[in-house]
C-alpha cells in the first residue's frame, strides 16, 4: 500500500454482490462476491440519528439508532445475474426473464470503491436489500441518451450489529487486495462463524453416533 493518504475521493467503480446466507444458528455468510459492471452513481443516507434520554433534568443517555443506509445505486443496466440471484426472476427455456410476486428475495453484501489521489477506497455493506427496479425509457430526440436503471438498496445491521467495512490508510496489501474475492471479515466475525460451524458438525456427528448405537 502507498505511504500516502488520500486527501480527496471520485469516480465510483468495481461495484460487486455477493449473496447472503444466515444459518439457523445465526452464522453469516457470504457466496464468492459477482461483478456489476457499469457504476454510476451511489446515494446512501444514514438511517437512524442518535435521541437522547433526559433525567434528572439532563441529557443522561443518547441512544444510537444506527439502523443502517438507505439510498439508490445507479447502474448503465443491472446485469441479468442480479437479476435471477438477488430480485429472483427466473429464465425460462426460451431463454425469457419470468418475475413472480410470490417469491422472496435475497440479501447480499453490496461491494464497491471510490479512486482517491493516493490509492481506491473500497466498501462492503453486509446486509443489503434491493427493490425491484423501475421500467422506464424515452425516445431518441436529435440524439442518444444512455437510460440507466437504478437499484434502490436498504443497508442494514447484522445480528452482530455489524453494518459496513471500508478500507483505511493502514489497511494490510493482502486484505486490500483480496476485498473482491471474498466478502471481508473482522477476525473475531470469522471466529464465530467457524466455532458455530465447528458446534454444529459436532452435534451432527454426536446425533449420528447415538443412532448408530
Amino acid at each position: 500500500m502507498a505511504d500516502k493518504n488520500n486527501k480527496v475521493k471520485f469516480n465510483l467503480k468495481n461495484a460487486h454482490y455477493a449473496l447472503l446466507t444466515i444459518a439457523e444458528d445465526g452464522a453469516v455468510s457470504f457466496g464468492t462476491p459477482t461483478p456489476m459492471p457499469g457504476s454510476v452513481s451511489i446515494s446512501l443516507d444514514a438511517n437512524g440519528e442518535p435521541e437522547n434520554f433526559y433525567a434528572d433534568g439532563v441529557a443522561y443517555y443518547v441512544i444510537n439508532n444506527n439502523m443502517g443506509y438507505d439510498g439508490d445505486l445507479e447502474l448503465a443496466m443491472i446485469p441479468e445475474s442480479f437479476r435471477t440471484e438477488v430480485l429472483k426472476e427466473t429464465l425460462d427455456a426460451k431463454g425469457v426473464l419470468i418475475e413472480n410476486s410470490e417469491v422472496e428475495l435475497a440479501s447480499f453484501a453490496l461491494l464497491f470503491e471510490f479512486d482517491g489521489d493516493q490509492k481506491h477506497i473500497r466498501h462492503a455493506l453486509y446486509n443489503c436489500s434491493a427493490s425491484r427496479p423501475k421500467i422506464e425509457g424515452k425516445t431518441n430526440e436529435d440524439s442518444k441518451e444512455v437510460q440507466t436503471e437504478t437499484l434502490t438498496i436498504k443497508a442494514t445491521p447484522l445480528a452482530s450489529g455489524m453494518v459496513k467495512a471500508k478500507t483505511g490508510d493502514a489497511t494490510d496489501a493482502t486484505t486490500y487486495a483480496n476485498w473482491y474475492k471474498t466478502v471481508y471479515l473482522p477476525a473475531a466475525a470469522e471466529e464465530a462463524a467457524v466455532l458455530s460451524k465447528a458446534s454444529t458438525t459436532t452435534a451432527t456427528t454426536t446425533t449420528s453416533t447415538k443412532s448408530t448405537t
